[in-house]
C-alpha cells in the first residue's frame, strides 16, 4: 500500500447525559505517506465524555466550496492535503492506492478513489475521557480492514473506483474503512501548546494582483517580503554570466525565456562544457511547490537557487569568489537589503524575490475557466480524456492524466515513478539519492503540464522529443517496476489504455490549451512607489 489519505470533520464529544458537543467547524487533513498523522480539537468546554465521533469525509456545503477560498496552511487548501478534484470542484474523502500481484504473478496496481456524500461515513469509539486537563489520544488504523471488513474486497476483480458507476464498490469500502479505527491509549497532553496563527500569510504588493483567484492560497516568505529593489537585483542575478566559473553562463542560459524558463536541450551542458544528466525543469509558479528540482533535494527556493552555482556539472563555482566579481552591484544591494553588504544569502534572497515573480495563469485553459474563451471539440475531448479515469471493465475510456496532473497547477506536486524503465533499466534514481530508500528508486518529480507545449523536450532525462511521444508512452509504453505509481500499475493488466489516434490528437489538441503566451515577458521594474 503506497497511499493512505482522508479528510476528517464534524468530530464530536459524547456528554455523560448522551448529548454531543462538536468542534466548530473542525476539519482534519491525514496522510500516512506525508506524516500528516495529528490535528487538534479545540473549543471542547472541560468535562469528561464516554465516546468520539468523526466524519470520513465533508457535508456537501464544504465539499462544494470554492477550494481557492481557503486560505493558505487550511486542511481544505488543496495544496495542504492534494485531495482536491479540480474538474469535478469536490474532494476525495479517502485515497487508497498500492500495487499487487494478479493471479499470473504480473504487477498490478489498485486505486480506490472516495467521494461524494454517498461515501460519507461516520466513525465513532465509545471512549472515556477526562478533559478537564488536555489529553493526547492515539488512533489507529487497521488499512486491511478496508478490504475485508464488512465486505469483502477482491483486489484483483475490482481494482479501482472514483465513486462513479462502480456497483457500490465506493460506498462498501467507505463501510469498512469507519470500522478500521481502534483506540491504542489515552494520556495527558505533555507537549507544548502552540497553536498556528490566524492568519501568517503576507501579501506580496508586487505580485498579489497576479494571483489568479482560482490559484490555492499560498503563504509567500515572512521573512523575504518582495520589493522593487529585491526583484530587480534578482533578475539580474539569474542573468549575470558571473555567477560560473568561467563567466560564460548564467541561470538564464539553461532556462531560456522563450521556452517557459527550461531548456530545449536533452541535457543542459555545464559552463566548463560537462554534459548533465537530466533536463532542466521550467520555472513558473513556484510559489506552489514544495520542494525542488528533479528529485526535491532543494526544500526550499532559496536554496536551491545557490546550488547550481557550486554543482560541478553546472557553474562550478565557488561563492566567495562570486562575491568578489560582482563588486558593482553593491548600490543594488544597498537598494535591496539597506547596506552594500554582498552575501550568499542576500543573493538567494534576491534570487528568491525575482523567481516568485514568474507567474504563469493565462492559458486558453484559465480563461475557459473564467468564461472568456471556449475550447474546440476537439480540445473538448481531450480535456474528457484527461479528466476522465480508464475503466474497460465498466466500459469507460479515459487517457486517466488527472491524477497526477490535476488541480491548478497540473500537478500533485508528489514523486512518483511513470514507468520509463523496469527495475534493471532504471539508471537514474531519482528521489532515492536523496532519501536513502530503495522504495524511492526511479521517483520524480511531477511537473506542472502548464505551458508544456513549449517545454520539451520531456520526463526527466528529456527522452521524448514530442507530447506524441509522451502519450504514446502512457498508452502502451509504461513498464512494469517495484516502485511505478499505482495510478499506472493498474493498466498494465489491460496493455495500456487503448487510445485511439482520434483520442491521441485531442489529448495533445487539449495539452496545447494550458499554454500562456504572455508568460515569458521579460520583467520590467515598476515605478516606485
Amino acid at each position: 500500500m503506497s497511499r493512505i489519505a482522508m479528510l476528517l470533520s464534524h468530530a464530536e464529544l459524547q456528554r455523560e447525559d448522551g448529548g454531543w458537543i462538536g468542534a466548530k467547524n473542525w476539519v482534519a487533513t491525514v496522510d500516512v505517506g506525508r506524516q500528516k498523522l495529528s490535528f487538534v480539537l479545540d473549543g471542547i468546554p472541560p468535562a469528561v465524555y464516554r465516546a468520539l465521533r468523526f466524519d470520513l469525509g465533508l457535508d456537501d456545503a464544504a465539499d462544494h466550496q470554492d477550494a481557492a477560498s481557503w486560505p493558505a496552511g487550511h486542511p481544505l487548501n488543496p495544496e495542504v492535503n492534494q485531495l482536491h478534484w479540480s474538474w469535478r470542484g469536490q474532494y476525495i474523502f479517502l485515497a487508497i492506492e498500492g500495487r499487487y500481484r494478479q493471479p499470473d504473478e504480473k504487477l498490478g496496481g489498485y486505486s480506490y478513489h472516495l467521494a461524494g456524500q454517498k461515501c460519507r461515513a461516520t466513525v465513532e469509539v465509545p471512549l472515556a475521557m477526562d478533559l478537564r486537563n488536555d489529553q493526547l489520544l492515539t488512533l489507529s488504523l487497521h488499512a486491511d480492514r478496508f478490504f475485508s471488513g464488512a465486505h469483502a474486497i477482491e483486489i484483483s476483480k475490482a481494482d479501482s473506483t472514483h465513486s462513479g458507476e462502480d456497483g457500490g464498490l465506493a460506498e462498501r469500502i467507505a463501510d469498512n474503512a469507519v470500522r478500521a479505527f481502534g483506540i491504542v491509549r489515552l494520556e495527558p497532553d505533555l507537549s507544548p501548546k502552540q497553536r498556528p496563527a490566524a492568519d501568517a500569510s503576507w501579501k506580496p504588493p508586487l505580485i498579489a494582483a497576479k494571483i489568479p483567484p482560482h490559484f490555492p492560497a499560498v503563504n509567500f516568505p515572512a521573512d523575504n517580503p518582495l520589493t522593487v529593489a529585491g526583484v530587480s537585483l534578482g533578475d539580474r542575478l539569474f542573468h549575470d554570466v558571473r555567477l560560473s566559473i568561467n563567466n560564460t553562463q548564467s541561470c538564464a542560459s539553461c532556462h531560456d525565456t522563450k521556452a517557459a524558463f527550461s531548456d530545449p536541450r536533452r541535457f543542459s551542458l555545464g559552463a566548463e562544457g560537462q554534459l548533465g544528466k537530466r533536463n532542466a525543469m521550467p520555472l513558473f509558479n513556484l510559489a506552489w511547490k514544495s520542494s525542488f528540482f528533479w528529485d526535491g533535494r532543494a526544500p526550499t527556493l532559496r536554496d536551491q537557487t545557490l546550488r547550481p552555482i557550486q554543482d560541478p556539472a553546472e557553474m562550478h563555482e565557488t561563492l566567495d569568489h562570486v562575491l568578489t566579481k560582482i563588486d558593482d552591484l553593491k548600490p543594488m544591494f544597498q537598494r535591496a537589503f539597506g547596506s552594500d553588504e554582498i552575501t550568499p544569502d542576500r543573493m538567494a534572497r534576491a534570487m528568491e524575490q525575482y523567481l516568485l515573480t514568474l507567474i504563469s495563469a493565462d492559458s486558453k485553459m484559465d480563461r475557459m475557466v473564467s468564461g472568456k474563451a471556449t475550447l474546440t471539440e476537439q480540445e473538448k475531448h481531450g480535456f474528457t480524456l484527461f479528466f476522465t479515469e480508464s475503466d474497460p471493465g465498466h466500459g469507460i475510456k479515459g487517457g486517466d492524466c488527472f491524477h497526477c496532473h490535476g488541480g491548478a497547477q497540473f500537478s500533485n506536486s508528489q514523486f512518483l515513478n511513470n514507468g520509463l524503465d523496469d527495475d534493471a533499466g532504471i539508471q537514474d534514481e531519482g528521489l532515492a539519492q536523496v532519501s536513502g530508500k530503495p522504495t524511492d528508486r526511479g521517483r520524480f518529480m511531477v511537473p506542472s503540464l502548464r505551458n508544456v507545449a513549449r517545454t520539451a523536450p520531456y520526463m526527466h532525462d528529456g527522452r521524448f522529443s514530442t507530447l506524441e511521444e509522451v502519450i504514446e508512452h502512457y498508452d502502451h509504453g509504461v513498464r512494469a517496476s517495484s516502485t511505478l505509481d499505482p495510478n499506472l500499475a493498474k493498466h498494465l493488466r489491460n496493455q495500456g489504455l487503448g487510445l485511439t489516434v482520434e483520442d491521441k490528437a485531442a489529448l495533445v489538441a487539449f495539452l496545447k490549451t494550458l499554454t500562456d503566451e504572455s508568460f515569458g515577458v521579460e520583467w520590467n521594474e515598476p515605478a516606485s512607489k
